[in-house]
């Protein structure tokens, strides 16, 4: 969906979906780490103007350096699907229309 490089970057992106959302929690389910490569599992919940809390759930693999400085962050996660879950008779469509066309 958006690709970023450098921490400025970052931090500007992670202050626009704080401002997005009334509130915005994020807790670290899981940790593993083999040699330079760091697996997260993480549970994000957002809270919008007008629809209830969303629960977004995901991995990222996260690469370090040599200095343990992180090089390269991907995240895996279904944006779309967490969060038409939580409105009302949406959800369910949304995920018939997904198994429809996707399998």
């Amino acid at each position: 969906m958006q690709e970023i490089h450098g921490k400025k970057e970052f931090q500007a992106m992670t202050e626009r979906l704080t401002q997005r959302s009334k509130d915005l929690k994020m807790k670290i389910n899981h940790a593993c780490e083999e040699g330079n490569i760091i697996l997260l599992e993480w549970e994000m919940t957002l809270s919008f103007k007008k629809y209830p809390n969303s629960s977004i759930f995901g991995l990222s693999r996260v690469t370090l350096n040599e200095n343990r400085m992180i090089i390269e962050q991907r995240d895996y996660y279904d944006l779309w699907g967490d969060i038409f879950d939580n409105i009302p008779r949406f959800g369910k469509a949304y995920r018939k229309f997904v198994k429809k066309k996707f399998g």
